[in-house]
């Protein structure tokens, strides 16, 4: 047990530390890439631990996204904030939208559940519309590069944004390993498992889920505030429909459950996604086929398959 901890410590450390150097061998467009995969897998970690952990089929993360996204560029670019508490509003504005739906649509579960997070994220996207004089809707708008320096730091420098994304994902990584591995984690999967199970041994299932859905929200949230100064655009698209289920697949391609499947599922669909664009406008299609394969030959994600075959103790 004591050789499985020091392995899967080192695998996910080896992870941050090959992705830590690869910004010095590969070419800037593949570097920016990264630094854009990156940030987006703390998206779909996030989500890991709602869907992947708990077992919360939702359908509203886009508007725990939006939330980060659209508190930090409002405060800073619009208020006038200094990044750095912006970024800090951002992810508290993730944690505090996921509370707010959790209280009520825990009271729900199943496809009740997944109905409910979707017609709140549909509000919050619509409300961005709204206020379209204010929030520019679908246009959206730019963050100056004056406003995007975090503690000196320039996230807007190509460098600075990939170490910046970097620091972000291991954090992030790390938290999701703590958390799975700790007695709150285990009784997070036990509420997947059998929720009415957990209930009889004395653990309150709505208390735990919502502990599950906050803690997703921190991490969408805090995703969504990061894009917004690293890449420096704020817009209505990350509130849509298409940003709810985008983690979705991502966890699922990588294999939900598992601490490094949402990171190599956002990894894998980017390249797939702008692989086939280079050679075909039916990208689309090249992505269906993809989950399709998913579907008959790896139906628990690459990861959750690699562990059910020959790697066992990885988280």
């Amino acid at each position: 047990m004591t050789g499985h901890r020091g392995a899967i410590l080192g695998l996910h450390l080896g992870v941050i530390g090959v992705l830590a150097a690869l910004y010095f061998v590969l070419p800037a467009y593949h570097v920016s890439n990264l630094a854009r995969i990156m940030v987006l897998s703390v998206f779909a970690m996030g989500y890991n631990i709602a869907f992947g952990y708990t077992g919360l089929l939702s359908l509203g993360h886009a508007l725990f996204f939006a939330s980060g996204l659209y508190a930090t560029g409002t405060l800073v670019q619009l208020a006038g904030w200094p990044a750095g508490p912006g970024l800090l509003a951002g992810i508290a504005g993730g944690a505090l939208a996921a509370l707010a739906v959790g209280l009520l649509a825990l009271r729900t579960t199943g496809v009740a559940f997944m109905i409910v997070t979707l017609m709140f994220a549909q509000a919050g996207y619509l409300l961005i519309l709204y206020f379209g004089p204010l929030t520019r809707g679908d246009e959206g708008y730019v963050i100056d590069r004056a406003s995007r320096v975090v503690a000196g730091l320039d996230l807007s420098d190509d460098r600075t944004r990939y170490f910046a994304a970097l620091a972000l994902f291991a954090l992030a990584l790390l938290a999701c390993l703590a958390l799975v591995r700790s007695p709150t984690g285990r009784v997070l999967v036990a509420m997947r498992e059998n929720a009415e199970r957990s209930r009889m041994l004395g653990y309150d299932p709505f208390r735990y889920r919502l502990i599950g859905l906050v803690a997703s929200g921190l991490l969408a949230g805090a995703s969504g505030a990061a894009y917004g100064l690293m890449f420096g655009y704020v817009g209505a698209t990350f509130a849509s429909i298409q940003y709810s289920i985008l983690p979705l697949l991502w966890v699922l391609l990588g294999g939900a459950g598992t601490v490094l499947g949402p990171f190599l599922g956002t990894l894998v669909m980017f390249y797939l996604v702008d692989l086939s664009s280079s050679v075909t406008t039916a990208h689309l299609m090249v992505v269906g086929l993809a989950l399709l394969a998913l579907v008959l030959f790896a139906r628990k994600g690459l990861l959750g398959s690699l562990r059910e075959r020959a790697l066992p103790w990885l988280p």
